[in-house]
């Protein structure tokens, strides 16, 4: 049986699955995933169901039902060893062989590992998956002294979410600020008081020698060679790396990920790739890259899906990340590299603005903190490539609605 198979049962696997058939794909539609459980929702593992507030039930993407309903076949605990393109089957470790017609590769991405000596003690965690969130719920319950190894958007969630839970937690951080390639100077230090407020500390510029531990399991995380943090419980968080192994062993384009184009396609055909696991061109970066977030996930899915059904629409989505940490909403809409000017829209003091991010003159990108109603507004605008001007910016009274209506330009 023929038709569409689908490697990974992600937001960009699922989403494409689903865009296909409401597009009018009427061929067999399987998913194949490696998890048991039905497909869920990534952004709560380090939040919600941490901290115990939701159950596994709680984040699930669609029911049962849904699926059946769209006659769409999950496969779930199988993993894929294999793809050969000429043949157009895919391998199953099991030995089942399954043929297609299109092919997605949605397979995510994986935890990026530390490489020091006692990384492989008991207790040294990662965040990628509901298992690991199902074991590191467990830990944490156990634990005093949590260390968190990066300051990026999982460690800083994670370390919210273990400071509400009356953990004492430092955060290792080898930048010279929190989420230093994401957002501004000025967001970083606002989340640095969040979290030190409440009671985190962070420990800039310095580097991770070693994991002590005593009976197998960790004790102790070293730091630069001599100074020794107490830790019942180390979750390293420094970055993602493509599942793109099967697409590298299939002969098909990678670089930093699966190489697609704007519909999702790889220089295979029959065969895309979205999600985490492709990399794309982006007008909005002005180059290649791979973005691991929800909505760019979901918003590349649903081109494939159209693509699948022959209904092309290109995916040009403007970049969007956001993370709750403590009782601050964080938002960033577009991407903010070599941007060499930041105008602050709001009052940091009252812990409601944006920092909008500007490149030779022209807006890039906006972080806000608690501050929604700007990024509605900022998202219309860098899709459009409509720049308000840095003085119509920083003025929280001027509308930036109105620039969008026709004939209305920004004024200096």
């Amino acid at each position: 049986m023929s038709g569409l198979v689908v490697i990974g049962a992600s937001y960009a696997g699922i989403q494409a699955a689903l865009t296909a058939r409401e597009a009018g794909y009427a061929e067999p539609v399987t998913v194949i995933a490696d998890e048991h459980a039905l497909p869920y929702q990534r952004p709560p593992l380090s939040k919600d169901f941490l901290r115990g507030e939701i159950d596994a039930q709680g984040f699930l993407m669609h029911d049962e039902a849904v699926f059946a309903g769209a006659k769409i076949e999950l496969r779930l605990g199988h993993r894929v060893v294999e793809i050969d393109r000429q043949a157009g089957r895919i391998a199953l470790a099991d030995g089942t062989m399954l043929d297609f017609d299109k092919l997605v590769i949605a397979t995510g991405s994986r935890a990026r590992k530390i490489a020091v000596r006692g990384a492989d003690l008991d207790g040294v965690c990662y965040l990628r998956s509901i298992a690991d969130a199902a074991d590191l719920k467990a830990r944490l319950g156990e634990a005093g002294e949590i260390v968190i190894i990066g300051g990026g958007f999982i460690g800083l969630e994670v370390a919210s979410s273990a400071a509400k839970l009356g953990k004492r937690v430092t955060v290792i951080e080898a930048a010279s600020r929190l989420l230093e390639r994401a957002v501004s100077p000025a967001v970083s230090r606002f989340l640095l008081d969040t979290h030190t407020r409440a009671g985190v500390e962070v420990k800039f510029g310095t580097a991770v020698s070693a994991m002590i531990g005593d009976g197998g399991r960790v004790t102790a995380v070293e730091l630069d060679g001599s100074i020794r943090l107490g830790a019942d419980l180390v979750v390293v968080g420094i970055g993602g790396i493509a599942n793109d192994a099967l697409a590298v062993a299939a002969g098909l384009e990678c670089a930093n990920g699966i190489v697609v184009d704007e519909h999702g396609r790889t220089g295979c055909s029959g065969i895309y790739a979205a999600g985490d696991c492709a990399s794309h061109y982006s007008r909005f970066a002005e180059g290649w890259i791979k973005l691991e977030s929800v909505q760019h996930a979901q918003d590349q899915g649903r081109a494939v899906g159209l693509a699948i059904a022959d209904s092309h629409e290109a995916y040009d989505s403007v970049p969007r990340f956001w993370s709750d940490q403590h009782d601050l909403k964080l938002q960033i809409v577009g991407h903010a590299a070599r941007s060499d000017r930041m105008v602050i829209r709001g009052a940091i003091e009252a812990g409601r603005f944006s920092v909008f991010n500007y490149r030779q003159g022209k807006l890039v990108a906006v972080d806000s903190i608690n501050n929604p109603a700007d990024q509605m507004v900022v998202r219309r605008l860098i899709a459009a490539g409509i720049s308000p001007t840095p003085g119509q910016a920083a003025d929280s009274s001027c509308d930036l609605r109105s620039l969008l209506k026709p004939g209305r330009k920004a004024v200096a």
